[in-house]
């Protein structure tokens, strides 16, 4: 029985299954290995000052991401800059409906008690960006080394950036 769920995890692992449960099975593993120091989240120099002057200007942050909550805070808790949650006002995952669906975004603006026009969702994944504008929120593509490759259509089409330090947000009022 171990090995066929091994062999599941494994398996849904190389598909990149966005899984509720996979992404809290992670979770356990990962709390394990970042809470010994075995391992930090890894932050692009950029990110933390972006973020830093976002929230001086009265914006907030939320995180949306495939990896469970629990993986999210132990990233940001644990990560190469130090202890950075409380750079972010919430963190969302799958629970909330899945990446590549427009309710997913318009759910989180109502959470939120946000206009899903005053959202800017910041991502690597055409599909998720899709579906974040179809819910009529701004979008920008980030590109990174390791991301995934765009078709010329979708460089041609998306807004893209390879630095938060690109992007260059009105004050929040």
């Amino acid at each position: 029985v171990i090995q066929a769920v091994v062999d599941n995890v494994l398996w849904q692992m190389a598909l990149d299954r966005k899984s509720t449960a996979l992404k809290q099975l992670q979770g356990h593993i990962w709390r394990a290995a970042y809470t010994t120091g075995q391992v930090k989240g890894e932050v692009f120099e950029d990110v933390v000052p972006a973020i830093r002057k976002w929230r001086e200007a009265g914006m907030k942050v939320y995180i949306y991401s495939s990896g469970s909550v629990e993986a999210q805070k132990l990233l940001f808790g644990y990560s190469t800059e130090g202890d950075i949650l409380e750079l972010f006002d919430g963190h969302f995952d799958t629970k909330i409906g899945p990446k590549v669906e427009s309710e997913s975004y318009r759910r989180i603006a109502a959470s939120i008690g946000c206009a899903t026009n005053n959202i800017l969702f910041l991502t690597d994944v055409p599909r998720e960006a899709n579906a974040a504008e179809e819910a009529d929120t701004h979008v920008a593509v980030v590109i990174r080394p390791g991301n995934a490759g765009l078709t010329d259509d979708e460089k041609s089409y998306y807004s893209l950036i390879s630095s938060f330090t690109e992007l260059f947000l009105p004050s929040s009022t």
